[in-house]
């Protein structure tokens, strides 16, 4: 076996052990592997600890899983809104943990454990990959083993874990990432959490909902510094109104650990505070797994950030390709798979095709949710583009009057005349699955036009989205065009009034 191959030489000779090789198990290791397998090539994937990676272990699965128990938990207090009675909910943390635990290991069971993949022809391998060549790496395994292998292409998917930053006092205390907190027995009494973004965001509701007294800490003057201000405020007032308390604005600049309890030193307005608890989250954003890979040896580039792709997920190296959080600054579970789809073809068929960046869609599971697809607001007006802006508010929908849930907003950005969709945002109950149908609508170059000519069954949630999408009509009416209506028919009636460019009808 020669020690190095060149890019230069042929993919084809059949000198490769495999034809391809995924590092990692998550969501887009994967959805790579069995790509590969279902094209016909001999794939191996590797990956040191369980499959399914974050998603399934410690972050989409357990986290939704703990929302919901917080969400039941806050519906029994809010009984009395239903006609019910209002009541205490009774939590036993412990039943709560294992039931997370439990539905973590149905979804493995489900569509992640080895079998499942080993039934498809996928050699699946527990160890530690390392490049020696761009062809060829070294698994360590489990009892200390090392084994070469080759492969023509090989799909980095190695994933991230928890960033925590360089705070003073940071390596004396306990802290929690979101690797550790649903391994946690006992709820705590008092939880701080250093980060307002969606993982920060949706702990403080989950464990304030369960009984926890909840801080977050932010440097930043708002919560999901990402999402829609206008729509993150009727967020942040919900979150307030249900108990979550908040130094934003806060400069941190020490944490300490002191019989059992935990301090974080804060400055805000230039004035310096302490906020105590018994347990510390740092929901302080997402790096990327670089270490041991091997990297330099295969001469693949990164940076701190991750490691370099085009927009088919190919490195420098043409047979190399890094797929998912590892390469990528949208870390959701659904641009890995993407990403995984991407590369695949572009690698084991020749298929050109390039990541779709304008439709990227992203949702924090809160209640109410809030979620976006394509251009935000504020990136329009930075270019320059002329655009519309569509409001329809949830206390307008009748679905979600009915299920007591009518705080939220729908807003679409479109083109005034095409009604061409740019972007939206929502907040509200399922603002996942109105993203959902904007999406499709962006991707399909479906209009606001469009889908208010669609029929949607009543009293349904997606209703919600046509008369949405109505507004772009009434926003295109004039007192002008009624006149000539009224002129040609003889019609009789009022005319309405048009002053107000933002009614919502």
């Amino acid at each position: 076996m020669r020690s190095r191959v060149s890019d230069s030489e042929s993919e084809g000779t059949g000198s490769f052990e495999f034809d391809s090789v995924v590092i990692g198990g998550g969501a887009a290791g994967l959805t790579a592997s069995g790509i590969c397998a279902n094209f016909g090539a001999k794939t191996m994937m590797i990956e040191k600890h369980k499959l399914g990676g974050d998603c399934t272990w410690t972050g989409c699965v357990p986290s939704k899983v703990l929302l919901k128990a917080g969400k039941v938990a806050q519906q029994v207090r809010d009984a009395g809104k239903y006609g019910l009675i209002d009541g205490e909910p009774k939590i036993d943390f412990k039943k709560v943990i294992k039931h997370v635990d439990d539905i973590r290991k149905e979804v493995y069971e489900d569509a992640d454990r080895p079998e499942i993949f080993e039934d498809m022809g996928i050699v699946v391998v527990e160890g530690e990959a390392s490049f020696l060549n761009a062809h060829t790496i070294e698994i360590k395994l489990p009892d200390g083993e090392k084994r070469k292998v080759t492969s023509r292409f090989f799909f980095i998917a190695a994933g991230g874990s928890a960033f925590v930053p360089p705070i003073e006092g940071i390596d004396t205390v306990d802290y929690l990432t979101n690797d550790s907190l649903f391994e946690v027995e006992d709820l705590p009494e008092e939880l701080l959490i250093i980060g307002g973004g969606p993982i920060g965001t949706e702990m403080s509701q989950a464990f304030t909902n369960l009984g926890s007294k909840v801080t977050v800490i932010d440097m930043a003057e708002e919560i999901m510094m990402n999402d829609d201000p206008e729509l993150t405020d009727i967020l942040f007032e919900e979150l307030k109104r249900q108990g979550v308390n908040y130094e934003l604005g806060a400069s941190v600049k020490s944490v300490s650990q002191n019989n059992g309890k935990v301090s974080v030193h804060i400055e805000v307005d230039g004035k310096e505070k302490t906020v105590a608890g018994d347990k510390l989250l740092m929901a302080t954003g997402r790096k990327p797994n670089l270490a041991g890979l091997g990297l330099d040896e295969a001469g693949v580039e990164y940076t701190k950030k991750g490691i370099t792709i085009n927009n088919s997920c190919r490195t420098n190296k043409k047979n190399i390709y890094a797929i998912g959080d590892i390469a990528s600054k949208y870390q959701f579970t659904h641009m890995s798979e993407h990403m995984a789809k991407i590369a695949t073809s572009r690698a084991m068929l020749k298929i050109p095709m390039k990541m779709d960046l304008k439709h990227i869609t992203w949702a924090t599971f809160t209640s109410p949710e809030i979620a976006h697809v394509g251009a935000t607001e504020k990136e329009l007006n930075e270019k320059g583009e002329k655009f519309e802006v569509y409001r329809f508010p949830y206390s307008k929908i009748d679905r979600a009057i009915t299920e007591g849930e009518s705080v939220g907003m729908i807003k679409i950005f479109a083109k005034k005349f095409s009604g061409k969709i740019l972007g939206a945002s929502v907040v509200g109950a399922h603002a996942g699955e109105f993203i959902s149908e904007y999406a499709v609508a962006m991707k399909n170059g479906v209009s606001l036009r469009n889908i208010a000519d669609t029929i949607h069954p009543y009293p349904s949630w997606g209703l919600g989205a046509r008369r949405a999408a109505d507004q772009w009509y009434i926003r295109n009416q004039s007192a002008g065009t009624v006149k000539w209506i009224k002129r040609i028919f003889g019609y009789k009636g009022e005319i309405p009034d048009y002053s107000d460019p933002d009614r919502v009808v």
